[in-house]
């Protein structure tokens, strides 16, 4: 190709790609900046039905309508995860589609149920960035809500990604860490208005024991185990709408350093929060997560298993049919709980992928 032919070819692809959207790098991102994501999304009960094939989860409010009316609810409330994780995918486009890896989330508040047939929209502000040592990558903090079409918020989270740099030698931002806190604080959680848990059935839930029953440092290994499937970890993603690379082009990924896509780290969030419910059965809904780090990737083929530790436990405010319990969930891969993996005086144990630090609200005696 002569320097004029290469030169027209430049021209032509600039005009062929000046229409298409290749995400925000590093460079791109400014402290104080406000994304409004694209593409709300209305959630229908077919969108339930596949994400309870995807994980199993049996939890009784979300799988038994006459429960949740019971309670007080209009309806079955969708899986809070569920919801999560839609909100996430309108984030992707914006904030991880050059994503190296999605690093942890704080100060996550689940504030009103999600009902199907709302319909969900997200935004974002971009609250710190730091530049990685090699220069390649940089990692950027955001705070991200989710509305329903009444214009409420459902829940707010915080999570920083490392982002691809465009170019290396494009200079760094100044650093801006963000403070956050190590734990949302009991009070401030969200127990949903004009319910009632005062009559729970527990033989419908499967397990009897409540709050009360439940005593800080205690130790849950949840015993089971789910093997990824490659299958049901892209159909996953495309449920949420998550477009990160990462996850869905095993021709860039298989040219990375790992040679394969990763599985979504929600993806392994939902299976450890199905596998609880061996052992945690009445936590019916999860209020905060307060810190989150995805420890080792997974991949497809790989068998997860979870254990859980009793944090703290604490009243809810105004309620006394619901207690709050805060726990730490575990994820291993390939690797029994049995002997309760988790962290070491320097990183993690073998076979350690999710470390999760979340609060759940269980009904009480």
């Amino acid at each position: 190709m002569t320097g004029a032919d290469a030169r027209t070819s430049a021209k032509t692809n600039a005009k062929t790609n000046a229409k298409t959207n290749e995400g925000n790098y590093f460079e791109d991102f400014k402290v104080g900046q406000v994304l409004r994501h694209a593409t709300p999304r209305t959630i229908t009960q077919g969108d339930v039905a596949l994400y309870q094939a995807l994980f199993g989860s049996r939890f009784v409010l979300q799988s038994s309508a006459e429960t949740a009316r019971t309670a007080g609810y209009k309806s079955a409330p969708v899986d809070d995860m569920l919801a999560f994780h839609i909100v996430f995918g309108k984030t992707v486009p914006d904030v991880s589609l050059n994503a190296v890896a999605n690093l942890g989330y704080a100060d996550c508040r689940f504030l009103k149920p999600v009902f199907p047939g709302d319909t969900l929209s997200a935004e974002s502000k971009v609250i710190g960035l730091k530049e990685n040592s090699n220069g390649e990558t940089g990692v950027v903090y955001v705070r991200s809500e989710g509305r329903n079409q009444a214009g409420e918020i459902v829940l707010e989270y915080v999570r920083w990604v490392m982002v691809r740099k465009r170019d290396k030698a494009s200079p760094a931002p100044e650093e801006d860490v963000p403070h956050l806190p190590a734990a949302v604080r009991a009070e401030y959680l969200c127990a949903p208005e004009g319910t009632s848990f005062r009559n729970f059935d527990t033989v419908a839930s499967g397990s009897p024991h409540l709050w009360d029953d439940y005593g800080k440092g205690e130790r849950i290994d949840h015993v089971d185990g789910i093997t990824i499937e490659e299958a049901e970890h892209m159909m996953a993603t495309r449920l949420y709408q998550n477009t990160a690379k990462v996850h869905f082009n095993q021709y860039t990924e298989g040219k990375g350093r790992f040679g394969r896509r990763l599985i979504y780290g929600g993806h392994v969030i939902s299976l450890a929060r199905a596998l609880s419910f061996n052992g945690l059965g009445n936590a019916v809904l999860i209020a905060a997560i307060n810190g989150g780090r995805h420890v080792a990737p997974c991949f497809g083929g790989d068998t997860v298993f979870a254990w859980s530790e009793i944090l703290d436990k604490a009243e809810v405010r105004g309620r006394d049919d619901l207690g709050a319990l805060r726990v730490r969930t575990f994820a291993t891969k390939d690797k029994p709980c049995g002997e309760f993996p988790g962290p070491q005086e320097k990183g993690y144990e073998d076979g350690v992928i999710l470390d999760l630090d979340y609060w759940v609200l269980m009904p009480r005696r």
